[in-house]
């Protein structure tokens, strides 16, 4: 059984302990985090996974019960436990991290599970199936390149949402992914693709680890972006 008791500095440990930007480096780190991913997304009161949900369930008016939801990055399953609650019952999950799918798979949610790397690989999902697509917290310059949400689209049936979420950058690259990301979106609007539906900030996206206050008053936040849209009829 994973340890209930961990803390900010055991989580910042495990930060300090990746080492490199390449795939493989990747998928090793998250396979070694994933037994204590949620517990750990717990401690840095990690708010997006909830905060998509919620605007999902806002927006969409189609059945629940019938409704095709692809889950990208898709982690542990945090997301789908979350939408299993609002009545969603069917889930297609996608991750780089074997250690991640096994543990999204004793959830139980998913119809089906798929190792992946966004972006290197081909989205290994049937074109115009999805009445839901939502990729939360990957999409990041050294996780996801900006050309997924094009593949994020494709997935979408006419009417469908895409939901995703992302901090926000603090750094140079950080900045050029975010303009990259925001035009790309523009773009697909632009082209008909799909319409923007919301955006939101989010000013506690999540606890930054290497802050040094000891009190919870001095706590520093990452902020982040939510985005919004809904694949053309047409």
């Amino acid at each position: 059984m994973a340890d209930c008791s961990r803390t900010v500095a055991d989580v910042k440990s495990l930060m300090e302990s990746f080492s490199g930007s390449g795939p493989q480096q990747m998928t090793e780190f998250y396979d070694r985090w994933a037994p204590t991913y949620e517990q750990d997304t717990n401690t840095l009161n990690y708010r997006p996974a909830h905060l998509a949900v919620e605007l999902i369930n806002s927006k969409f008016s189609g059945s629940r019960e019938e409704a095709q939801v692809l889950d990208l990055a898709c982690g542990t399953g945090l997301a789908a436990k979350l939408m299993s609650e609002l009545g969603f019952r069917h889930f297609v999950g996608v991750d780089c991290s074997k250690g991640m799918l096994d543990q999204a798979a004793k959830t139980g949610l998913y119809q089906d599970l798929k190792l992946a790397s966004l972006g290197a690989q081909q989205l290994p999902a049937e074109a115009g199936t999805f009445h839901v697509v939502m990729i939360i917290g990957a999409l990041h310059e050294d996780y996801v390149p900006v050309s997924v949400v094009r593949e994020i689209c494709d997935a979408l049936r006419p009417g469908g949402y895409a939901c995703m979420t992302a901090v926000d950058p603090s750094s140079e690259s950080g900045d050029r992914y975010r303009a990259s990301l925001q035009r790309e979106l523009q773009l697909m609007e632009e082209e008909g693709l799909w319409t923007h539906v919301s955006t939101q900030q989010i000013e506690r996206y999540m606890l930054d680890v290497f802050d040094d206050h000891d009190d919870k008053q001095g706590e520093r936040y990452f902020q982040g972006t939510m985005f919004l849209y809904r694949k053309s009829l047409d």
